[in-house]
């Protein structure tokens, strides 16, 4: 895949708002694709624990979602931009476009775990990169990173739309799974909400998070846990997440040693 734009990483967080503002008048939220002509999705994910960032690409076909190809890439997280919030494609920018551009295969969108327009300068990590690379992309996070809306009904495909402090919609909080919370899905580029809202669903048959990241999730969580020490591996069973804590668990369900 060929990156159209270029700049540096290893800024300031000025001059990295700076970039954002130029980069996010760039951004396109009209799609000449109709979800009919999407044939491939590319999806990003990036793993970090202690000094060592895990990142990973998936590449899987649309609608059946069958795995095509992977890449994967395990770093130092030295250098790299520290994490702030609204500033997430500066951290995980560079070992992803580093994957990207390893990319042979025509790709038809890009899938985030993270924001697309739906962002305070309107240039979350989907937006970003999907500027730089000139692509369709998608933001599909977990979180709400700005705005406000009104919850949606329980039922898997309802959707509520996210406003901005002007009213504008910018995003929309879709149920991919019935009485489960909702991922919060933008466009980053060269999409429309429409089309990207009716993806997410189409790359959600059975679970919260859309099928192709979840993948991509368990391939970079998978080179993590291949750089960590043996006597730590084995006692890997899952990893529960909570607001309050993050903790490795064993079988038995009792902690890790702490890594």
């Amino acid at each position: 895949m060929k990156i159209i734009i270029t700049h540096p990483w290893k800024i300031s967080i000025e001059k990295a708002k700076k970039i954002q503002n130029a980069l996010s008048k760039k951004v396109v939220t009209t799609s000449k694709l109709s979800l009919q002509e999407i044939k491939t999705i590319a999806a990003c994910d990036v793993s970090f624990k202690q000094n060592q960032v895990s990142a990973a690409i998936v590449i899987m076909s649309f609608p059946e979602l069958k795995l095509i190809e992977k890449f994967k890439k395990t770093l130092s997280i030295k250098g790299l931009f520290p994490y702030i919030p609204g500033y997430l494609s500066f951290r995980e920018g560079p070992p992803l476009i580093s994957l990207l551009k390893k990319i042979k295969k025509n790709v038809d969108v890009i899938l985030f775990d993270g924001q697309g327009i739906s962002h305070p300068r309107k240039i979350g990590i989907a937006s970003h990169i999907g500027v730089l690379f000139d692509k369709p992309a998608v933001g599909c996070a977990k979180n709400l990173l700005c705005g406000i809306y009104a919850e949606p009904k329980p039922q898997k495909g309802s959707v509520s739309f996210i406003k901005d402090e002007k009213k504008s919609t910018i995003g929309a909080a879709l149920r991919t799974r019935s009485f489960v919370k909702p991922v919060f899905v933008s466009p980053g580029h060269k999409i429309s909400l429409k089309i990207a809202i009716d993806l997410i669903i189409k790359c959600s048959p059975k679970y919260r998070i859309p099928e192709p990241l979840r993948e991509a999730h368990a391939l970079s969580f998978q080179e993590y846990r291949s750089i960590l020490p043996q006597k730590h591996r084995q006692c890997f069973f899952r990893l529960q997440v909570s607001p309050s804590q993050k903790l490795f668990f064993r079988r038995d369900a009792t902690p890790c040693p702490t890594l």
